[in-house]
């Protein structure tokens, strides 16, 4: 069939016009035009309508990736100001920052499953000790608090970096190959992004100040409880004093403050359990993620064992846990995942209080006067004392 002469296309829209009330009396070369018009569109936005909307997807995630990297060197900028505050050397602190956050971890094989746990908790604890060493090499002045807080705030630039790097990534590699789909994903995800990014800036400040976080929401139930009492350390960067509470004899667990350190709770519950006879439950106090919507600083009952992180010291707990029978019950208390790195909110601190309370109606529900009972604070203790 051939294309339709001027005269066939005029005889075609005077019949549409027929089918069409309303339109009497158009102009007839204006209807043509306006027709033509939205077939050269429709042309336009089927061969280059994809195009288009890539061009658009990127546009706004270039938007982002410029607003991670002033977040990334904004952290970078405090890490080298931290340091030089410390005695660092002026000469070589960026370098050396610039150095520590390009770090990473190799997790261990995992094919065959026994045992990774265990590798597992030594590359983490090497890398650990690692961070630190480097610290208390660049800031040879630093207390041991001051470096433990300054290897925290060198974990969040790092943390910064690599979501700048990543999300960089993938918008050049959207960018290289024109796909939709790639952009599109990243696009889709880029709120919940840059709302991790804004939680790690906060941290920096926390961080360099020293200032507790919402994490060690279940540290400063602890320190409550064992405040004034003699303490001893029971494994690494981690105490336990023992306290009268309503009658029961409780051993009260926590991270060593007030430096930025979550010690080895699982570890301390393990051996607590092995030295002890007759313990009728183990309660854990921890933050949780909120989801939207709720309160913060909502305190609710759990079971189980609520340790955080890569799963080591979860493990260590679960697992002695089959060999004695000891009932495990958490408390929590509800922060939304920015909170739980940034400076401590008033809600959360107002909390602590609620969380002994019902801690205490806990301990009165499933134990007698008399029973031993483990109490572990979980978190990160930065800012709070013992």
């Amino acid at each position: 069939m051939g294309l339709l002469c001027p005269g066939q296309l005029e005889v075609l829209v005077l019949a549409l016009l027929s089918l069409l009330p309303g339109l009497e009396g158009v102009d007839i070369m204006d209807l043509i035009i306006y027709v033509i018009f939205i077939f050269i569109s429709m042309a336009i936005f089927t061969l280059f309508g994809q195009r288009i909307q890539v061009w658009r997807l990127l546009s706004q995630v270039k938007a982002s990736v410029h607003k991670l990297k002033m977040m990334r060197d904004e952290g970078r900028r405090i890490a080298i100001e931290a340091l030089e505050e410390l005695g660092a050397d002026g000469d070589g602190v960026a370098r050396e920052v610039d150095r520590f956050i390009e770090h990473f971890a190799i997790e261990p094989e995992s094919m065959d499953p026994a045992g990774v746990v265990w590798k597992l908790e030594r590359i983490l604890d090497v890398r650990e000790q690692k961070f630190l060493d480097e610290v208390r090499r660049i800031a040879p002045e630093a207390s041991d608090d001051e470096v433990h807080n300054l290897e925290g705030l060198l974990e969040a630039a790092l943390a910064l970096n690599v979501l700048y790097k990543v999300v960089r990534h993938y918008y050049l590699l959207g960018k290289k190959t024109a796909s939709l789909y790639i952009i599109a994903q990243l696009q889709m995800l880029m709120p919940l992004i840059m709302k991790a990014a804004r939680a790690y800036a906060d941290a920096l400040v926390a961080f360099r100040d020293g200032q507790p976080i919402g994490d060690g929401i279940g540290a400063l139930v602890a320190a409550k409880l064992m405040h004034g009492r003699p303490i001893k350390q029971i494994a690494k960067d981690t105490v336990v004093a023992e306290v009268e509470l309503d009658g029961r004899l409780a051993y009260v667990v926590k991270a060593e403050g007030p430096g930025a350190k979550v010690g080895k709770p699982g570890e301390a519950v393990k051996k607590l359990l092995e030295e002890l006879e007759g313990v009728r439950a183990v309660i854990f106090i921890d933050a949780a993620v909120k989801l939207e919507g709720e309160k913060t600083g909502e305190v609710v009952d759990g079971i189980g064992v609520a340790i955080g992180g890569p799963g080591v010291e979860k493990f260590k707990v679960e697992e002695i846990s089959l060999k004695h029978k000891v009932p495990f019950y958490s408390i929590l208390i509800k922060v939304d995942i920015s909170e739980a790195i940034s400076p401590m909110k008033k809600e959360v601190v107002e909390a602590a209080d609620e969380a002994v309370s019902r801690l205490k109606e806990l301990i009165g529900e499933v134990t007698e006067e008399g029973d031993k009972v483990i109490i572990v604070g979980v978190g990160n203790t930065m800012g709070i004392g013992q």
